[in-house]
């Protein structure tokens, strides 16, 4: 029979109880669309109905898809109230009036199933005549628990319908190829990099009126080209790398019953917890960092003229005008500029991510500690340091980050021709034991108070994982020796330019830094030996 386009049965009324009733109605398609044949496109399967239930325009919270599954099983479990109204719905092919036939029908037959599984509940012992008619309802209705569970879940999959910052700015790193996000940004930075070359600000000079030729071309500035193809994409391949291992194996490595589905929805939780810090973060980086820093640094002096900032390849126009114009200079530093904000909102979700993970594990190691097994300990000490290794890794990218910001406003007021020879004089003047003294210019940095930001974020996150997850394990020397090497690595940072011959010390620790890219561990062994070392 035909209704609205989809193939209706009546309600048989021949006694049947739920799970027969269902079970027939599954099977012939009841409430499909029909074809181009004029028949029904073919049976329910547990996802095609749970998307259809949640299609539905007035059902706001959905189904959730294992509930469907045990209407399709057998088993004990029934179908909950609620339910029966869209399940009515979707047989009755969304007419009123046969929908009305349908939720009696249903809700009829729901009735004779909790009757018959009862007394044979009587018939198998009299201890089961003890229990409650409303607690038997809620062991056959579908899994619906208990009010606050129920209300949780509701919260949830309300949380999942609507827009949710945190969720969508995870999604970019747990969703989709791995390489995609690290792609995307090396891919906005090469557009750059030959916007800047069309333009003809890619390597371009002015004489300082102390008669210094400044190269302030826009592939010479390492915070700009270095910093967003090289350090950024690496990063965020090492979170991605690390947030896809610890959804995918390592949650479910420590849950009693390895549920993937529970996990997800455990993490997602977590995800969401955290939602007013992605939205701190995104008006920081897109109002502060992006909109307001370009009006005070590059749209007003390209405007207004003003020397309170070095000349950069952003406000070349008021020294050159030959090389580009202020309106051409105006389009392209708002472009950059864009791009720059959302890629930093997008790294602070890297460190908000790794927050989240190491604080994941906190919480269930806190939860398992009735769990002495030797096998789990093992597996959590495992997990901790693994965690740590990936999060070393991040922090380390973070401060070179931070250090390419710096060194690059450093320059701009420095006395040298281009940043490679700022960093060759230093090194030259400590060799010769002299200051390289010269004429500077005393600008207002903004840039360097924003790589502050950057490397303080980076250390922070490295040091809650530090006394999270290095408290009570077994692996103290090798987080130690990360420890060292991020501490050199941020005062090195801060003493750019804060002495002659500083960029010694630099280089050093940077080496130290890509050493311990490449080996976290610096040489210590593998995490199963660390971890049998803890359970001995």
């Amino acid at each position: 029979m035909l209704k609205n386009g989809k193939f209706f049965i009546p309600p048989p009324k021949d006694g049947s109880d739920f799970k027969e009733l269902f079970k027939r109605l599954a099977a012939a398609g009841a409430g499909r669309p029909l074809g181009s044949d004029g028949f029904p496109e073919g049976p329910w399967t547990p996802e095609l109905l749970a998307e259809a239930i949640s299609q539905i325009d007035s059902n706001r919270v959905g189904v959730d898809p294992r509930t469907v599954q045990l209407w399709f099983q057998e088993n004990e479990k029934g179908i909950s109230t609620a339910n029966i109204r869209w399940l009515a719905r979707i047989f009755g092919c969304d007419d009123p009036e046969a929908t009305s036939e349908w939720q009696m029908e249903l809700s009829e037959a729901q009735s004779r199933l909790a009757a018959k599984r009862r007394d044979s509940k009587k018939s198998g012992g009299g201890a089961a005549l003890a229990v409650p008619d409303t607690l038997w309802t809620a062991t056959v209705e579908d899994e619906t628990g208990s009010p606050a569970e129920l209300a949780r879940e509701t919260d949830i999959k309300r949380a999942e319908r609507r827009f949710s910052l945190a969720t969508k700015s995870e999604a970019l790193f747990s969703r989709g190829s791995p390489l995609n996000l690290p792609a995307s940004v090396f891919a906005g930075a090469s557009a750059l990099g030959f916007l800047s070359y069309i333009v003809g600000i890619h390597s371009v000079t002015y004489a300082r009126t102390d008669g210094v030729v400044k190269q302030v071309g826009f592939l010479w500035a390492p915070n700009w080209t270095f910093l967003f193809m090289v350090l950024l994409p690496l990063f965020f391949a090492l979170v991605i790398e690390l947030l896809v291992f610890w959804k995918a194996e390592g949650r479910l490595k420590l849950l009693a019953r390895g549920d993937k589905m529970e996990s997800d929805r455990d993490w997602g939780r977590n995800v969401e917890a955290s939602s007013y810090s992605y939205w701190a973060v995104f008006l920081i980086c897109v109002l502060f960092a992006g909109l307001f820093q370009w009006i005070g640094v590059c749209l007003i002096p390209l405007m207004k003229g003003g020397n309170d900032y070095a000349i950069s390849w952003g406000t070349l126009a008021i020294v050159r005008p030959d090389r580009i114009s202020v309106p051409m200079s105006i389009l392209f530093t708002a472009l950059a500029y864009l791009y720059m904000c959302l890629c930093f909102y997008l790294f602070f979700v890297g460190l908000i991510l790794l927050h989240t993970m190491v604080h994941d594990l906190w919480k269930i190691e806190g939860a398992s500690k009735t769990r002495p097994e030797v096998g789990y300990r093992h597996e959590l000490n495992e997990l901790g340091l693994r965690l740590m290794h990936g999060i070393f890794r991040c922090t380390v990218l973070g401060i070179l980050v931070a250090i390419c910001m710096k060194a690059q406003s450093s320059y701009l007021t420095s006395n040298r021709e281009d940043i490679v020879a700022w960093f060759v004089g230093d090194v030259s003047s400590a060799l010769r034991q002299h200051a390289d003294v010269g004429n500077r210019f005393s600008y207002r940095m903004p840039t360097h108070y924003s790589s502050l930001l950057v490397a303080v974020s980076t250390c922070v996150v490295f040091l809650y994982g530090s006394i999270r997850l290095g408290v009570g394990h077994r692996f103290h020397l090798p987080l130690w020796k990360m420890s060292a090497v991020v501490a050199f690595l941020f005062v090195s940072y801060l003493l750019i330019d804060a002495f002659a011959g500083f960029s010694i010390l630099l280089s050093i620790a940077v080496l130290l830094g890509i050493y311990g890219l490449c080996d976290p561990g610096f040489g210590h062994r593998r995490t199963s030996e660390v971890g049998n070392q803890g359970v001995s």
